[in-house]
């Protein structure tokens, strides 16, 4: 019972150092609120609102058939332009396509000719200009297959069906996602700083006067840290992405907040365990950006697991932050129970106990020296 009286009340005293940081609590504040509404809500993974420039040289139905179905919100509408300025018109970078129709097209297509008509990309704006060719070509293809009244030779129909985000809403995910982030960050650098703090003031050395052990003092930065951002991604998820995003939670939040403290758990020992390597707040910085990075960036919720190299694959299933993106999603958007997702949840506290256990003895033996 004493030791447990030491955690709690270290943990009240980290609390308390906490609220009286100011800067900390606003950026608390900015990585619950704004980091995550604006990346959801204002960034979009497809194509929208790409710019069209049409050139018609044929001035016949079909042209203008073409023209009208490139529509809102895919496509801006297209801006006629003569021949003589299309080059112009795409080495200004003003369209990101610019569309040429020849004379003659829709005389040679009713003839069976197979005339081709021109689409120019700009393809320094990469990710419009690959997804919005393969827009154009389906929407041509449709309507040209209607104007010569032919029908591609099917044997078959493929009908998708999108489960869980029928409109495919890329916000849902990406706000999720700026969560998940935003944890991991939160969590290595509270807690990290937060013992860094103690060694600059000389509280620390107090501590170790103390009838404390490291255990002790370890468990104490993990609950208290693990406790704000707790709450923090309670009300982020209640009022950014749930009122102010308006993305359909379906699953369970308790078993998401558990599995966050339990993700917490593994963060914080991996930012206590980067403290001890560092001797200042700077220097933990620079060695927190190789950790956190790769973290982030190869945990499943940037690019997909399947699409990365096999051994990275499963290189990347020692890090918590693959099973955490993992059970995030399983449970907001799937609303999958624990018998389903219990591997990941026994991954992730296997990880954890491990990332606790170094973190432990490396700062014993920084205690001891």
């Amino acid at each position: 019972m004493k030791q447990l009286a030491h955690i709690y009340r270290l943990g009240l005293k980290e609390l308390t150092s906490l609220r009286h940081d100011s800067v900390l609590l606003l950026f608390l504040l900015y990585a619950f609120s704004v980091a995550i509404y604006m990346p959801a809500a204002g960034s979009v993974i497809g194509v929208h609102n790409a710019s069209v420039a049409f050139v018609d040289e044929d001035h016949s139905s079909l042209s203008r058939r073409l023209a009208e179905a490139l529509q809102q919100p895919q496509f801006q509408p297209p801006a006629l332009i003569s021949y003589a300025d299309m080059d112009p018109a795409l080495d200004s970078g003003r369209y990101t396509f610019v569309i040429n129709v020849p004379a003659n097209f829709q005389a040679d297509l009713l003839a069976g000719r197979q005339p081709a008509l021109q689409v120019n990309v700009d393809a320094t704006a990469m990710s419009q200009a690959f997804m919005g060719a393969g827009y154009i070509r389906r929407i041509f293809q449709r309507e040209l297959y209607d104007a010569a009244q032919q029908s591609p030779d099917q044997i078959t129909s493929l009908a998708s069906r999108a489960l869980f985000n029928s409109n495919l809403e890329s916000g849902w995910f990406l706000g999720v996602i700026q969560i998940v982030n935003n944890v991991t960050i939160l969590a290595i650098i509270l807690t990290g700083t937060a013992l860094l703090r103690e060694r600059e003031h000389g509280t620390l050395d107090h501590l170790l006067v103390l009838p404390l052990t490291a255990l002790e003092i370890m468990l104490a930065k993990v609950w208290s840290n693990a406790l704000v951002v707790v709450c923090c991604t309670w009300l982020s998820l209640e009022l950014v992405v749930g009122w102010a995003l308006g993305v359909p939670l379906t699953g369970s939040l308790p078993l998401f907040l558990g599995v966050t403290a339990l993700y917490l758990f593994a963060c914080t020992a991996i930012g206590i365990f980067l403290a001890t390597l560092a001797r200042s707040i700077p220097q933990f910085g620079l060695l927190a950006i190789p950790v956190i990075i790769p973290m982030l960036m190869l945990s499943g919720g940037t690019t997909p697991l399947d699409s990365m190299p096999v051994w990275l694959q499963n290189l990347m299933q020692f890090s918590p932050s693959t099973h955490f993106v993992t059970l995030s999603t399983s449970i907001l958007f799937r609303d999958a129970g624990v018998s389903v997702i219990w591997p990941d949840i026994a991954a992730l506290t296997g990880i954890g106990l491990a990332f606790f256990l170094i973190a432990l003895a490396r700062f014993r033996r920084t205690l001891a020296a």
